[in-house]
């Protein structure tokens, strides 16, 4: 018997959760905006993040 090929690739849903590009980019977003902060808090508090959060 010959196997043929299908003719019609399936549409399939990007995954919600896991490792995926939409993910993957939300959460490089939210490293850069957590990165500014802190350097937005040393800058105008004169002192590191540690500091400011009294663990040093």
């Amino acid at each position: 018997m010959a196997k043929t090929e299908p003719t019609v690739t399936p549409k399939l849903e990007d995954p919600k959760f896991g490792f995926n590009k939409y993910a993957e980019r939300l959460n490089g977003r939210a490293a850069m905006i957590g990165f500014i902060l802190a350097l937005g808090i040393e800058y105008f508090t004169g002192q590191g993040v540690m500091s400011w959060l009294g663990l040093q």
